[in-house]
């Protein structure tokens, strides 16, 4: 994930000289096949789990996850036992076939494991969720799941128009975070949108005082939110310490005004 700093002295001269821009970020993937869910479509809902530039449509590769589940009424659903290997942008992958019970809202989350970044020189690790509607029922859709770190959705993340605007609240060990940064980006599926150049790639806006951000999606489509931390622990590469990198990753879906 790109830091909002910029390196001192030489290489600032070499930014200069080379034309560099910033990097692009990271985004922990948790992409279902609908985000609502009726009778007619059936009560199967593909969620492909991955690691990419989701812009950019370029992926790394991704580890198992250590932990992949489901909140839906009140209950916590462990789905690590479904999991198969998929490729997605080319790199490996994950995904997992839920079968929709019943009406309800389905809060889907993952924890990766880490993800060594040598250009950051740190591990990544984004907690991630997506939420979705079943059968004409989106009680449980505001319900913080308890993650390390997440993003509580503050308006319904389903159901919305492209150009609607989007709330939620950073957390952190289940308090707000002051002044949180987050990036957001969107998944250029089909590759169809060009960025005019890369600043327009990941947007970056900083939450309010109470943790709280909003954002106007553009474009249909899926949309993701990161909020960046620096983890309180290290992990050991070839001995020495390195610093973490801990993410809140929400994806939400807007739709097109003009109808589905």
């Amino acid at each position: 994930m790109r830091r909002t700093m910029w390196i001192v002295g030489v290489c600032l001269l070499a930014f200069a000289h080379t034309g560099a821009v910033p990097a692009h970020a990271h985004f922990g993937m948790l992409i279902p096949s609908d985000s609502m869910v009726t009778q007619a479509e059936g009560k199967t809902v593909k969620l492909q789990m991955s690691f990419s530039h989701p812009f950019e449509r370029v992926g790394m590769e991704m580890e198992r996850p250590r932990t992949l589940g489901v909140v839906a009424h009140g209950e916590k659903t462990d789905l690590l036992k479904g999991l198969r290997e998929i490729r997605v942008m080319g790199q490996k992958a994950w995904q997992h076939d839920f079968q929709v019970p019943r009406p309800g809202a389905y809060t889907f989350y993952l924890e990766p494991e880490p993800y060594w970044e040598s250009a950051e020189d740190c591990y990544i690790v984004h907690y991630t969720k997506t939420t979705v509607a079943a059968f004409g029922d989106e009680e449980g859709w505001d319900r913080e799941i308890g993650l390390k770190t997440e993003i509580v959705p503050l308006t319904r993340p389903l159901g919305l128009y492209a150009g609607n605007v989007f709330q939620g609240i950073v957390k952190r060990d289940g308090k707000p975070v002051p002044f949180a940064e987050v990036e957001v980006e969107y998944f250029n599926q089909d590759g169809k949108r060009k960025a005019p150049n890369d600043w327009m790639v990941t947007q970056t806006l900083k939450a309010d005082p109470n943790g709280v951000f909003t954002y106007a999606a553009p474009w249909a489509g899926w949309w993701g939110f990161a909020a960046l931390a620096s983890a309180e622990y290290t992990l050991k590469r070839d001995g020495e310490e390195k610093e973490v990198e801990l993410g809140a990753v929400l994806w939400v879906h807007f739709e097109d005004a003009g109808g589905r």
